[in-house]
Order: structure tokens, then sequence, then C-alpha cells
């Protein structure tokens, strides 16, 4: 979940912006022209010179994003691109809600949970007629739950820029010894994995089959949601977590695995015992933990890292009752938009086009940074580097019942609340989930109306 912590996309050793208002403000967005109504130029030739914000800082990310910003340059001889990398989200509204010669022309994020802000603001501009005048049908460009995290309340204002998908890591070594042949498709096959493979040691474990703590390394109650395809809000855009059965199910299902696996504070105590996430001291190298739910960068990791067992990977399980449906998985990424306020909006937009929906542009960005590829063509371009064990990743992207987290107008709020009270009730402080859950769908309408006032 994008709230409790930044998007591995952001952190990589290596992490979805209301309907479109064609009105004088906005003007710009359906025309390719500036506030004033003139064209910036670079559609007949002329010299412009856009500037792109963006957060990336590792060595090979900010070498993958010149690299095809060069390429777009050849292209384009008469857009130059001006580029600053490790701007952070705040740095970067606040620019754009300030506007004026040193705001950005194109801003990047890492965090789907901030498109309901950039559109709702409209700090960016509605892309969807961008998009229909280049006819780019969206629906078949983009991966379903990528093309849904980077819109608000039908307002396209965003589009994916590489995304993260989430899957089940796994130790064959591991798995041999325990005498289970292969990973587990169900919630109840991992139930029963975990705890053959989990070996007690004294008051504490020499290996612990799988950490379900909602405090664990990429395991937030949302990323488990997705494998329901939770919607966390009903028709009236009001909360339905107290209304929805998958919510009470999964928090259901996951106290139980942690009661099974030893308890709470027993599980909690061996999770301080784990080495820093993005290193080679995470629990799943080590050994610490026989499975995990990990994003497709972490086989990148791995490869580095070279840990002393054989691993593989495959989608994360399914509730029993979506059986049916394995292969899916919660996805999240990086999305790009142009400024609302930008006076050079035409060349903006010709740049994010390329960086988004030009196949080589995108494939070359994600085996360069070990991120899954953000469009249908790109996920089967033949250039892609994708070993059996980073395929598992691409087909959860390009899976229909790939899920993600739905934006709203003050970001992850809602799943920050959503998350409190999973601590409590995997803790055992809370026990009445009907109750809790009534609480939480109140605190955050609350949290909604208030945003929009």
């Amino acid at each position: 979940m994008d709230t409790t912590r930044s998007s591995p996309l952001a952190r990589r050793p290596l992490a979805a912006l209301a309907a479109a208002l064609c009105t004088v403000v906005l003007a710009s967005a359906c025309t390719g022209t500036d506030s004033t109504g003139a064209e910036d130029g670079s559609a007949s030739g002329q010299d412009v010179t856009i500037t792109f914000w963006h957060g990336w800082t590792e060595d090979n990310e900010v070498k993958a994003i010149n690299d095809n910003v060069a390429a777009f340059e050849k292209l384009h001889p008469n857009i130059h691109v001006k580029v600053r990398d490790n701007i952070t989200d705040d740095k970067s509204q606040q620019a754009l809600r300030a506007g004026g010669p040193d705001a950005p022309d194109v801003v990047s994020s890492f965090s789907t949970d901030n498109v309901g802000k950039f559109c709702s603001s409209h700090v960016f501009a509605d892309l969807g007629p961008l998009l229909k005048k280049d006819n780019i049908d969206p629906a078949k460009t983009f991966p379903s739950a990528m093309l849904q995290y980077s819109q608000f309340e039908g307002n396209q204002c965003s589009l994916p820029l590489l995304g993260d998908a989430y899957g089940l890591f796994w130790n064959k070594t591991a798995f041999a010894a325990a005498g289970i042949s292969g990973p587990p498709k169900t919630f109840s096959e991992l139930a029963d994995d975990a705890a053959k493979l989990t070996i007690p040691q004294g008051d504490s474990f020499k290996q612990l089959g799988f950490m379900p703590n909602y405090h664990g390394y990429e395991t937030p109650i949302a990323h488990y949601l997705g494998q329901y395809g939770s919607g966390y809000f009903g028709p009236d855009g009001k909360s339905n977590v107290a209304t929805d059965p998958t919510v009470t199910a999964l928090l259901t299902w996951q106290k139980q695995l942690v009661d099974r696996l030893g308890g709470f504070e027993k599980l909690e105590k061996y999770r301080t015992t784990f080495g820093d996430e993005f290193s080679a001291k995470n629990p799943f190298t080590t050994g610490q933990v026989a499975m995990s739910m990990d994003g497709e960068w972490r086989t990148a990791s791995l490869a580095d890292d070279k840990p002393s067992f054989e691993w593989a990977t495959a989608p994360f399980p399914v509730p029993d009752e979506l059986a049916s449906t394995y292969g899916r998985g919660y996805q999240t990424g990086t999305i790009i938009g142009v400024a609302n306020n930008s006076k050079k909006r035409t060349a903006a937009w010709e740049f994010v086009k390329y960086l988004t929906t030009d196949t080589d542009a995108v494939v070359s960005f994600a085996n360069a940074i070990h991120n899954v590829p953000s469009t249908l063509a790109a996920l089967e371009s033949p250039k892609l580097d994708a070993d059996p064990n980073f395929k598992t990743f691409l087909d959860i992207a390009r899976n229909p019942n790939s899920a993600t987290t739905p934006a709203s107008i003050n970001g992850g709020a809602y799943q920050i609340s959503l998350q409190n009270f999973s601590f409590e009730v995997e803790s055992g402080k809370q026990t009445d989930l009907k109750a809790g859950l009534a609480a939480t769908a109140k605190e955050i309408d609350a949290a909604i109306a208030q945003a929009k006032n």
C-alpha cells in the first residue's frame, strides 16, 4: 500500500488520477494550446524547452530516464527536455499549484495514491481529449489495473509509466525438505504450507513459513485485498468496508493464520530480527521465511544476492472461493502527467505520449530498472527481458482479474484508516469486526467529505 511506505519504484536497488471538463480554464488540455490560446510552436517545428520532474535517484534509474529523454529528443529535434530528479510529490504539487516559469511541464509520481489529489485539484491536465485526438484507446493500450490507478472519477489526468505487480516468492529447497511439491494456490493451501514450513526454535523460529502480519514487508491489508478485487467504495462513493464481505473474510483469515503460526506477539518479536527489506538481509533472502509476498524487483535483488537455496516465483494465492482466478495480483506503479498550467502543453504531451505508449521506450525503461512494462504491447515485446521468474509478474500484469486500490480525493487516507483497524484486529485488541468496520467506514467518509469542502 502506497500510504504505508514509499512505492518500491522509488526505492529500487528496485514501489490514479472528475469527468473531463473542456472549460476556458482547461481549454489547453483539450486543444494542446496554452491558457491564452496560443500554440507553443512545437507542432510547427519551433524550438521548445519543457521541464520534466521525477523522483528516481539510483544511477541506473536516472540513466534509464536520460536515455529515453535522449531518444525522444532525437525523434523530436525541436523539443528539448530539461530534467530534474529526486523530486518529491509534495514539492511537485506545490510547484504545480504555484505555476509560473519555474514550474514543471511534466511530472511523474511514484504514488498512485496521489492521483486523486492531482486530478481533483486540476494541477494535472485531463489527457482524455489528447488520447482521443491521437487515436489512442486507453483500454486497448494499458493493462486494466494500471489504467484504473491512473484516473479519478473518469478523468484520465495521468498515464502509467511502468508498474509493480505482487506475487509469491517461495524457497524451493525448503519446500522439498517439507515434502511440498509446489507453491500454494489458495489461501487454505498457503496457511497449510506456512504451518508445515515453520520450524520452531525455543520461543522463536529457525524458519517461519510465511510472515502474515500487516506490519510485515509488503503485506499491508490492501495487498491481500487485491486477491479479492475489493473495491473499497460503493456506487454512491461511500466506503463499503463495513458491508463488503471480502474485507471481513480477509481479516478473519489473516487473524487465524497469525494465531496458527504462534500468535501476534511471537511473530512480531521474530519480525524485529529481520534485516532491511531492500538489502541482502531481507528475511526471504536469508532463509528466515520460506515464502514472501513481494514485487517483481525482488527477482533482480535475488539474482545479485545469490541466496544459499533454490527459489522461484508464482502468483500469490487467492481465496478458496475464487480459485478459478488464480494468477491475479495486486498492482501499483508510477504515473506521469502534464501540468495544467503548462504553456508548452503540445510539446509536453508529445513527451508523455512517447514515454508511456512507445513500445521500445517502455521496454527499454522496464529492462533497465526491472519493473513491469505498462502497455499491453510492451508486455508482449520480444525485446523484453523475461526470465521465467520475472515472467510471473508479466502474467499478473496482463491478468484481467488483477486489482489495485482506487484513487480518492484525499489520497490514501482511506487505506490508512483500514490499515490502522487491521493492526488492532491482528493484535487481538479489536474483536468486534462488525462494529469496528462500521466505525472505520464512518471515519473514511468523514475524511473524504472534509476534503471536498
